[in-house]
């Protein structure tokens, strides 16, 4: 794997989406081992910022870069945009203090990119390789970071509003799919926040032309929402904006939960102060070559699939209280999603809800919990001689009904695994509706510790 530059200058010029000062723009291409770097042109000397974390100097709705007295304001949308095409080397040119808000996604930058033609160059690139679990949280934010052959982003949002409510998505990150399914994708305002954020000398140029605002159950742009999960995917986007300052490519598999630039930042110095150790979690390896194993084994990444026989061999349910059909995807220790196929047949529409038939709240939180229960059986040796109690279950909210003929998909990720004790995130969809979600904690543990009930 080769370091990547760009073949020819490219522009655009647009207003700060904070400041509300113009800027003009332009990508320029850089030599082997300059990396990703600012220039302001409109201050004598031309002065540069490298794009790393040492340079953050602000991070309130969005992440600012200094060197000294000098200023980069809002990057994480170029920086994203940078970071899902592979560019290593790059000098973005601006003659104001702010990059251009443009639409409020990354679209416009990986546009001019494209037309500038990616080349490659003759040097191998640097990748940071995890080679073994990592985990951060802060006031309630969690980042849990796994061994993976290449970036993986998966990402919950939750918000107290209808338009927005859970959100989950979980994408490998790549140029193809970064340019179909992120880029694309706005940043996003309550309406009630504008005055706060007003007074707070943000927004100057913020309008309905580069951000998403939400007003209660309605949007006020007229352009409607461009995918169902287009707030969450924002996320992703300023996620992966913010991990490019660690200076070069992550391979990872990173779960996120509500953070933001805040914590994006301090995850990067995590990560930054991990890669400067000898003896880490995390390797810097030239060309992205397979890091060597570390002290901690840990299981292949790959997806797989089980069909019914399969999950009747690793279930102690039976009928009519099996609620799992089919496993479509399977990473042990991270991720699993499962589905449930609801018919007219099934025991319990005969007594809920007698001619208006949908599928009791409990059974769907019962249906997530059985398919967080194969993630967690595959976590633990000897899966045959075990089985899973569930501890608590909290955060449970139900956002539609369940109907018949309807298909149930249940994608749970392992939040935290210690001890035989396991904290998930299960959200439930319908199509691309969420239909509930829960957090759950259960326990595994061994079958010949339950009692009978022999004498009882």
């Amino acid at each position: 794997m080769k370091q990547k530059t760009i073949s020819r200058s490219a522009k655009c010029a647009g207003v700060g989406i904070h400041t509300g000062a113009k800027a003009g723009l332009s990508f320029k291409p850089a030599a082997i081992g300059t990396g990703i770097r600012f220039v302001r042109t409109d201050i004598k000397g031309k002065p540069s910022i490298p794009a790393v974390i040492d340079n953050v100097n602000s991070i309130n709705r969005g992440t600012v870069l200094g060197n000294g007295e000098v200023k980069v304001h809002t990057v994480e949308h170029v920086l994203a945009a940078i970071s899902g095409l592979g560019i290593d080397n790059l000098l973005i040119e601006l003659d104001g203090v702010e990059v251009p808000a443009a639409d409020g996604s990354s679209s416009i930058f990986v546009k001019l990119l494209d037309q500038a033609g990616i080349v490659e160059q003759d040097a191998p690139r640097k990748v940071a390789v995890l080679t073994e679990p990592f985990s951060y949280e802060e006031n309630g934010i969690q980042f849990l970071l796994l061994p993976n052959k290449t970036l993986k982003i998966s990402f919950h949002i939750e918000y107290p509003n209808p338009i927005v409510g859970c959100q989950f998505d979980s994408l490998e990150i790549n140029a193809d799919t970064f340019r179909e399914y992120i880029a694309g994708a706005r940043t996003f305002a309550f309406f009630e926040d504008v005055e706060q954020l007003k007074k707070e000398g943000l927004i100057k140029g913020g309008s309905l032309d580069n951000a998403v605002v939400i007003d209660g159950d309605k949007i006020l742009n007229s352009e409607p929402l461009r995918s169902p999960k287009e707030l969450v995917r924002h996320k992703i986007l300023d996620l992966l904006g913010d991990l490019y300052l660690l200076g070069v490519p992550l391979r990872a598999h990173i779960i996120s939960s509500k953070s933001g630039h805040p914590s994006n930042i301090n995850l990067v110095r995590k990560l930054r102060e991990q890669l400067n150790k000898s003896n880490s979690a995390i390797k810097l390896i030239p060309g992205g070559a397979p890091a060597e194993k570390s002290g901690i084994q840990v299981e292949s990444t790959g997806s797989m699939t089980m069909g019914i026989n399969q999950i009747l061999e690793r279930m102690p349910h039976r009928y009519p209280f099996l609620m799992v059909d089919r496993i479509l995807e399977f990473e042990p220790g991270k991720r699993v999603v499962g589905i449930k196929n609801v018919t007219i047949n099934e025991h319990f529409f005969q007594g809920h809800f007698p001619g208006h038939p949908i599928m009791p709240g409990v059974l769907i939180v019962e249906a997530m919990g059985q398919a967080g229960g194969l993630l967690m059986m595959k976590s633990v040796p000897e899966p045959e001689n075990k089985v899973v109690y569930f501890m608590s279950l909290d955060k449970i909210k139900f956002r539609r009904p369940v109907f018949p003929g309807d298909q149930l998909r249940m994608v749970l990720e392992m939040l935290k695994f210690r001890h035989r004790i396991c904290k998930m995130k299960g959200c439930g969809y319908v199509g691309d509706d969420l239909v509930a979600e829960a957090e759950m904690t259960a326990m595994v543990v061994d079958r010949d510790t339950i009692p009978d009930n022999e004498g009882r």
